[in-house]
């Protein structure tokens, strides 16, 4: 599997920060060494840039004082992997910078909470546009390549080396798929198999722990979990232990009031004949 560029970025930029640490540098100090501009390390250390430039790695290296031959080759192989560019580069017109996007091509666990839609991954074609219609867009155009784009990210679950999957929807998104899109939950149901599971949280059981809204939890090999969070305008990706911990704790408070596996199949099944 090629790796996500934007994993290897995220991960370059974490090692760049221990490496600092570890020469008891601060940020200014580090960044005087390098002959480098006002704030240029601050953005490399946040993962705030977009094409890592292999130059600037061997300098910082130098400051650093990494001298083993094969340390300093890997460092710059991993700045070249990160400069590579993923195919979802070509929609950024539908998917923004595809951030989120390349942190899903190389996650090893992705557990999702949706309180009022079918997560993307999970998406037919037909609900998917029927779900970008209803969000406001009308251009036939943008509907056709956001809808394009979303059927192209659901290929890493077709992957031999697959993430395990783990949904959590809620009761009222099933609501919303009407008799015409009945073939999203025929999908729910074809699609599960033993790294790829759907839970369902009944209207039954009232107020739960994840009220606020959906999120994603993402888990990978080599590199810390990240908590995704969509908001109306803007995406907000959570790496902090703190924020870690209380998602992780949610997603299993709510893991635990869900119907179970098998139930959640049965339950889907019952919305399914109801609407056909």
């Amino acid at each position: 599997m090629a790796g996500s560029p934007t994993v290897r970025r995220k991960r370059l930029s974490r090692k760049l920060r221990e490496l600092r640490e570890a020469s008891k540098l601060t940020s200014e100090q580090a960044t005087k060494k390098a002959g480098f501009s006002r704030g240029k390390l601050t953005r490399m250390e946040r993962d705030e840039w977009t094409r890592p430039n292999p130059k600037d790695i061997s300098v910082l290296l130098d400051v650093y004082k990494v001298t083993d031959p094969a340390e300093r080759e890997a460092y710059l192989t991993l700045a070249k992997q990160a400069r590579q560019r993923g195919w979802w580069v070509s929609y950024s017109d539908a998917l923004g910078k595809g951030a989120y996007v390349g942190l899903e091509a190389e996650a090893s666990a992705i557990r999702t909470f949706e309180p009022l839609l079918i997560p993307g991954l999970l998406q037919v074609e037909e609900y998917a546009r029927t779900a970008i219609r209803g969000s406001g867009v009308t251009d036939e155009d943008e509907i056709d390549r956001r809808v394009e784009a979303r059927m192209l990210r659901k290929q890493v679950l077709a992957r031999p080396d697959a993430p395990t999957f783990w949904a959590i929807v809620d009761e009222s998104a099933l609501r919303k798929v009407t008799p015409d899109l009945a073939g999203q939950l025929q999908h729910l149901l074809d699609v599960q198999r033993s790294n790829l599971r759907v839970q369902v949280l009944p209207d039954r059981l009232g107020p739960h722990a994840a009220m606020a809204g959906s999120f994603v939890i993402l888990d990978f090999p080599d590199d810390p979990s990240v908590v995704y969070l969509e908001l109306a305008e803007d995406q907000l990706f959570l790496e902090e232990a703190d924020p870690l911990r209380m998602y992780e704790l949610q997603y299993g408070y709510v893991q635990s009031s869900a119907l179970s596996v098998d139930d959640s199949r049965s339950f889907i099944q019952d919305r399914l004949n109801a609407i056909t």
